[in-house]
């Protein structure tokens, strides 16, 4: 093949469905994208698109053409990523992402790493979904639960953190505290925490009548639990001066520390790993 470029706007064809999306997402004419898949379907002899009104869709010998392009392209993807963190210097992008639920434990070991090495730009990411640490898309996980396996990742034990079921003394003056869950009212965690043992357990147990509010951050379900106007799972750190439910509840859960083999060794991802660890400690009596 003489020309990748032409390979890449047929990629970038075959992702939008349009000429003039693909046009757009590389910077080029309309017309540009046309010569060239003209072109390359020429050197290959064979259609790589079916052309209509609605825009362009991938022929037979198109997805096999495309689906090698596309590995080819997250291959170089994952490649620029990894060169990237593999600087000498602590400096430049580094992306970590969590669990929801421990930002007050972690958030003063990124500030002290952010205090030593000025020339670092930290994103910070709390999600539930589960970033590909191959493809660059972020360069420290910290999970909850499972160890995971990934043959490709290093895994370090972080630390412990417990979690409970809490409310102020003002909402048990008001509601009690022996009843049912279906007789009290929630706070619950929004999409980033939706898999916590927390979010797991009012699924099972609460009718969503009983779910007074949702929260996507932390800090604003702890100041709706101290208010009185509900109870909710909160780990044990923000939990100072609230009163601990006694429903049989049980969300200990190990965290991990995951790095890529091809960066765990890199002087900002040690960097970082080192105030992670030293500032956490476990989340339990």
């Amino acid at each position: 093949m003489d020309n990748w470029d032409d390979i890449r706007i047929a990629l970038a064809v075959a992702r939008s469905g349009t000429v003039s999306g693909a046009a757009e997402a590389l910077g080029v004419h309309h017309a540009t994208v046309i010569r060239r898949i003209d072109a390359l379907e020429a050197q290959l002899g064979a259609r790589l698109f079916q052309r209509h009104p609605r825009g362009y869709a991938l022929t037979e010998a198109g997805q096999t053409l495309l689906r090698t392009a596309d590995e080819a392209d997250e291959r170089f993807q994952q490649m620029a990523a990894r060169i990237a963190g593999t600087s000498e210097r602590i400096e430049g992008e580094l992306i970590i992402t969590t669990v929801a639920g421990i930002d007050d434990l972690l958030l003063p070991a990124l500030i002290a790493l952010m205090t030593k090495y000025r020339d670092l730009r930290v994103t910070y990411l709390t999600d539930s979904r589960l970033f590909r640490l191959a493809a660059g898309e972020a360069h420290i996980a910290i999970r909850a639960g499972m160890r995971p396996t990934q043959p490709d990742y290093v895994v370090q034990r972080l630390g412990r953190i417990a979690s409970g079921l809490y409310a102020s003394q003002a909402y048990l003056d008001a509601f009690g505290a022996d009843h049912e869950p279906n007789h009290h009212r929630f706070v619950a965690m929004g999409e980033a925490g939706h898999n916590a043992p927390y979010s797991r357990w009012l699924r099972e147990n609460v009718a969503s009548a009983n779910v007074v509010m949702v929260a996507d951050e932390l800090t604003a379900m702890e100041r709706v639990i101290r208010a009185g106007l509900a109870a909710g799972g909160l780990s044990r750190s923000r939990a100072d001066g609230l009163v601990q439910l006694n429903w049989p509840v049980d969300w200990s859960s190990d965290l991990w520390l995951v790095t890529h083999v091809d960066l765990h060794r890199t002087p900002k991802i040690q960097a970082a790993l080192a105030e992670l660890r030293g500032a956490f400690r476990d989340d339990r009596e």
